[in-house]
């Protein structure tokens, strides 16, 4: 099936983005700290995006932030995938009293608001990177969960999964080779999305100013360092939330792509 433009587009901005945040220290023009103009300078040959608020580089800034936001919310969706389609599939396959435990557990910690568990934890442990990761993948483990049980329990009544109880196999090889590669599409596409979710959280924190703490630098803190410069015209906070707005629209482009070539569950094949 070939790739739509739209998805090729979202494809091609989106590895713009990763590999811009790997090679950050050697594209940046400026390091992350220096303030190297005057106040707020419009955009000119020197300064690309213009200065920010105390005269340094927001190109650079930009670039050193998307390297800790794509960081963050990378490592925290892989976090979320990884734990929330695994507790997914066991409560799928076991049923009974530990599908009751995950499930009510998973429940009741999405009836309180992700940003509310998140603002009393931060305030409470100290706002490292570690931190950050776990706590924004354990809560966004709870929406991985709830696909991939739902996803799982229609597989797990599949012939060749009874095949593979009748054989004697163990709860892993049901899980690994049986459930998972006939689930990995709608899972992929969920990845998508759980980045971008995971993205504007940590910018989300950080405008707050319980995120990614100084001397690094990420988009949301950039917004909040900058949000005075509105009021007189200036367009520094602009700049990041536009960041912040691409990535979003490219990963969703190539999130929805994968969701449209996900084939019906009866079609697969057991391992």
């Amino acid at each position: 099936m070939k790739m739509p433009l739209s998805a090729l587009l979202g494809l091609t901005f989106t590895a713009l983005f990763f590999l811009a945040a790997i090679f950050a220290d050697v594209i940046a023009p400026y390091p992350l700290d220096l303030a190297v103009g005057k106040v707020w300078e419009p955009p000119s040959a020197t300064y690309w995006l213009g200065t920010d608020t105390i005269g340094r580089d927001i190109l650079s800034r930009l670039i050193y932030g998307g390297q800790v936001t794509i960081f963050v919310a990378t490592a925290s969706s892989l976090l979320a995938f990884s734990l929330g389609a695994i507790l997914g599939f066991t409560a799928a396959t076991q049923g009974g009293l530990v599908d009751q435990l995950l499930s009510r557990l998973v429940d009741l910690m999405m009836a309180i608001p992700s940003l509310i568990i998140a603002l009393v934890v931060l305030v409470v442990l100290p706002r490292s990177l570690i931190t950050l990761i776990l706590l924004m993948g354990l809560l966004d483990a709870t929406r991985v969960f709830r696909l991939a049980r739902a996803v799982a329990m229609d597989i797990a009544v599949m012939d060749y999964v009874e095949a593979a109880r009748l054989r004697g196999e163990r709860q892993s090889w049901i899980i690994f080779r049986e459930i998972l590669p006939n689930a990995l599409s709608p899972l992929v596409a969920e990845l998508g999305l759980r980045f971008i979710f995971a993205v504007l959280f940590i910018s989300t924190l950080s405008f707050l100013g319980l995120g990614i703490q100084p001397p690094l630098a990420d988009w949301g803190g950039m917004v909040q360092e900058n949000k005075d410069g509105l009021i007189y015209g200036k367009a520094a906070a602009l700049m990041p939330a536009l960041a912040i707005a691409v990535l979003a629209i490219s990963v969703n482009l190539v999130a929805d792509w994968v969701l449209s070539r996900t084939t019906s569950l009866k079609g697969g094949r057991g391992g």
